[in-house]
C-alpha cells in the first residue's frame, strides 16, 4: 500500500461521531441521531448564546446555521484543529490522528495499511441511479376517514375545525389506527398525509406519536417528503401579514384557529429548517411581527433559540413563553387573547 494513504471513506464509517465529539471537549445532546448544542468550532463568528450547531451522529455530517460552516466528521475535526478542510495534506494529518486513535485497526496513516483479518469481502456499495422526485403532489385522497372520532372530539375541537383541516380517524393502510392529517404545500397541492396516534399508550419507538409518509420507488424514481421545506398550514395565508404565529405541532395550529387566531403556521416539529425561516419572513410584513410560541419544554427551547436567530435579523420576533410542560393547546381563549396581543 501507499506511504501516508488513509482510505477517507473508510474512516469515516468506521468512526463514532459522537466519540469524536467528545474528544474535542462537545457534550453530546442528542435526540435519537440528531445532536444540537452551541457551535464548538473555534472559528466561529456567529452568535455563542444559540444552539445553532446540529450534528447527525448517524451520518457523520455537521451544520452550523449561525456560521454557515457544514461538512462530514472529518472536516468537522479538521476545523475543531485549526487546520483547513479543504487542504489535502492538512485533512490527511488530522484523519491520520483519529485513525491511530480511534480505528488503529485500520493501520497508523503512516505506513502500510493492516491487513483485515478473517473478515469476509464486502459486497460492493451500490449506487441508486433513481431519479430523486421530493414532495411530489398526490394524485389520490384518502377516503372514508372518520371525522367524528371520540379523539378528535375529547381533545375540544369543534365539527367545523375537523372539516377545515380535512382531519379524520383512518382504519386502514400505512395510517390505520391513527388520525389523517392532510399535508398541503406552499402552493395548495396535497403533498401527503401525517398520522396521529389516537392511544398515547401506544406511542414507542417503533410507534410514534406521528407518522410521515416514507420513500417510495415507482417508474424508475425515488419519491421522498420533506417536512422541511413547507409550513403546515401556510398555504392558507395569500398575502403577507401583520401578525403570523409560529407553533410547532399540528394540534396546537387547530387550537388557535378554532380561537380566532387564522394566522399560525407549524413547522412540524421542534427542528425548524433555514427553509422555513424563509417561508415564515416571506410571510410577514417588513413592518410585521413573528410571535412563537413552542411548547414548555426541552425541546421547544431549543426551537424558539433556532427560531429566534434565523428570523430576527429580517422581522421583530416575540417569544409566548409557555410554563413547563404546558402546550398552545392548554391555553383557554381569553388566555390566547392575553398573550397574543395584536
Amino acid at each position: 500500500m501507499k506511504k501516508n494513504w488513509i482510505d477517507f471513506k473508510a474512516l469515516r464509517a468506521r468512526l463514532d461521531f459522537a466519540q469524536v465529539l467528545k474528544h474535542y471537549g462537545v457534550e453530546v445532546k442528542s435526540k435519537g441521531d440528531q445532536h444540537h448544542s452551541f457551535c464548538p468550532l473555534p472559528n466561529h463568528n456567529g452568535k455563542r448564546n444559540s444552539p445553532s450547531f446540529s450534528a447527525n451522529l448517524k451520518r457523520g455530517i455537521f451544520q452550523c446555521f449561525g456560521c454557515g460552516a457544514k461538512g462530514n466528521i472529518l472536516e468537522f475535526a479538521a476545523l475543531m484543529e485549526k487546520a483547513d478542510p479543504h487542504n489535502g495534506s492538512a485533512l490527511l494529518a488530522v484523519a491520520s490522528k483519529l485513525q491511530k486513535q480511534f480505528c488503529p485497526e485500520l493501520g497508523d496513516g503512516q505506513g502500510e495499511t493492516k491487513a483485515p483479518v478473517a473478515q469476509k469481502p464486502e459486497p460492493p456499495e451500490l449506487k441508486s441511479e433513481l431519479l430523486v422526485v421530493v414532495n411530489e403532489p398526490l394524485n389520490f385522497e384518502l377516503k372514508g376517514l372518520d371525522a367524528k372520532h371520540p379523539y378528535l372530539l375529547s381533545r375540544g375541537f369543534t365539527p367545523e375545525i375537523i372539516e377545515q383541516f380535512g382531519l379524520g380517524f383512518c382504519s386502514r393502510g400505512l395510517l390505520k389506527d391513527r388520525v389523517a392529517i392532510p399535508l398541503y404545500d406552499a402552493d395548495g397541492k396535497l403533498v401527503g398525509y401525517a398520522g396521529r396516534v389516537v392511544d398515547d399508550k401506544a406511542i414507542s419507538e417503533d410507534n410514534p406519536r406521528y407518522r410521515f409518509p416514507g420513500a417510495r420507488e415507482r417508474d424508475g424514481k425515488s419519491f421522498e417528503f420533506r417536512k422541511t421545506l413547507f409550513l403546515y398550514n401556510g398555504f392558507r395565508i395569500k398575502a403577507p401579514v401583520d401578525d403570523l404565529i409560529v407553533v410547532e405541532g399540528f394540534t396546537s395550529v387547530w387550537w388557535l384557529a378554532q380561537n380566532k387566531l387564522p394566522s399560525v403556521v407549524a413547522t412540524m416539529g421542534a427542528d425548524c429548517s433555514e427553509r422555513h425561516a424563509e417561508l415564515i419572513v416571506s410571510l410577514v410584513k417588513p413592518d410585521g411581527r413573528v410571535w412563537i410560541a413552542p411548547d414548555g419544554d426541552k425541546a421547544g427551547l431549543r426551537h424558539a433559540q433556532t427560531l429566534l436567530m434565523l428570523i430576527s435579523p429580517h422581522r421583530f420576533i416575540r417569544w409566548v413563553k409557555l410554563d413547563e410542560g404546558k402546550q398552545p393547546t392548554d391555553f383557554s381563549a381569553a388566555e390566547l387573547k392575553n398573550s397574543f396581543t395584536f
